[in-house]
C-alpha cells in the first residue's frame, strides 16, 4: 500500500486523489473552529479587545520571551508571572470592576490575563520609574502594571486616552500609582509633563491606524530612557515598531500569542529594546 501510494503521488493523479484527504483535514479544523465560536457566543459577553488565557506552552514561551528581553532568569520570570496570576486582590478588584463597568453589558464578569502578564513581569523585573500607557481601554493591562509597581515599591504609571471612561478598571489602591490623563496621545505623549519627566516603557494600544502610531513613536522617541522598552499591540500587522527600531539600532521581537479556548486566532505584541536592557 505504501509503494502504492508513492506511486500515485508521483503522478497527475495525485491532487485529485488527495483530495478527500485534504477536504477531511480541512473539516476537522473548521469543526473545532466552529465549536469554539459557538461556545465563545453563547458563554461571552465582548465585541471587541477580546480576552482570554494563552495555550500552556505558549505561556511558557511568553516567560522566554521576557527573559530574552530581559536578561533576567526564566526562573525568576515566571515567578513573577505566577505572582500576578495568584494575586488575589488583584483579580477580586478587577472582576469587582467588570461587574459594575458602564461597560458591563460588552465585558464578561471573569478576568483573563492573557499576555497582559508579560507587562506585569517586565516592570517587575526591570523596575521603571515611569511608564506610559497610550490606549488603557478598560484597564486590564493598566491594573497590573500599577500592581507591578506597588510591589516594587515605586514608580508610576501615565495613561492616555481619548475617551474618558478609558480605564474605569484601575481601581482601590492601584488609582494610586497611576495618572490617568484624558486627550490625544500623540500631544500628550509630545508634551512637557512627559518629554520632562521621561519615560522607561511606554506601551502603545491605541490601534488607530499605522500614521498614528509612526506619530506617536516620533512623539515619545526624545523622552525615552537609555535602557527604555517601547511595546506596541498591533506590530503584528503594522510594521511600525520594527522599522522605527532598525532606524534606532535598536532590537526588535514579536511574541505572538496563541488563544486557549477561543476561536481568536491572537495578536501577541512586539518590544523594542536597547542591547543591554538589563535592570541595574
Amino acid at each position: 500500500m505504501q509503494n502504492l501510494t508513492r506511486k500515485i503521488a508521483a503522478t497527475p493523479f495525485a491532487r485529485a486523489v488527495a483530495l478527500p484527504l485534504r477536504l477531511a483535514t480541512v473539516a476537522r479544523y473548521d469543526a473545532r473552529l466552529l465549536r469554539r465560536s459557538g461556545s465563545w457566543l453563547v458563554r461571552s459577553r465582548e465585541h471587541s479587545c477580546f480576552t482570554y488565557e494563552l495555550e500552556p506552552s505558549n505561556h511558557e514561551h511568553l516567560c522566554w520571551f521576557v527573559s530574552e528581553v530581559t536578561g533576567a532568569p526564566v526562573k525568576a520570570v515566571r515567578a513573577h508571572v505566577q505572582e500576578a496570576e495568584e494575586d488575589a486582590d488583584l483579580r477580586r478588584i478587577l472582576n469587582e470592576g467588570l461587574a459594575t463597568s458602564v461597560r458591563s453589558g460588552t465585558c464578561d464578569r471573569e478576568v483573563r490575563y492573557g499576555r497582559r502578564v508579560a507587562y506585569y513581569a517586565f516592570v517587575r523585573t526591570l523596575a521603571p520609574e515611569h511608564v506610559v500607557e497610550a490606549g488603557p481601554h478598560r484597564g486590564i493591562a493598566s491594573s497590573l502594571i500599577a500592581a507591578a509597581l506597588l510591589r516594587n515599591g515605586s514608580g508610576r504609571l501615565t495613561t492616555v486616552d481619548v475617551d474618558p471612561r478609558a480605564g474605569e478598571l484601575i481601581r482601590g489602591p492601584y488609582r494610586g500609582v497611576v495618572d490617568q490623563v484624558v486627550g490625544d496621545s500623540v500631544q500628550v505623549l509630545g508634551s512637557p509633563r512627559i518629554q520632562e519627566r521621561g519615560v522607561d516603557m511606554v506601551l502603545l494600544d491605541t490601534s488607530v491606524g499605522p500614521d498614528h502610531e509612526d506619530a506617536e513613536l516620533a512623539a515619545v522617541g526624545p523622552a525615552l530612557s537609555e535602557h527604555a522598552l517601547v511595546l506596541s499591540s498591533r506590530s503584528h500587522a503594522w510594521p511600525c515598531l520594527a522599522r522605527w527600531s532598525e532606524e534606532r539600532q535598536r532590537r526588535f521581537l514579536h511574541f505572538d500569542d496563541r488563544p486557549r479556548d477561543h476561536w481568536h486566532p491572537g495578536n501577541g505584541f512586539g518590544v523594542s529594546f536597547p542591547d543591554r536592557v538589563r535592570r541595574g
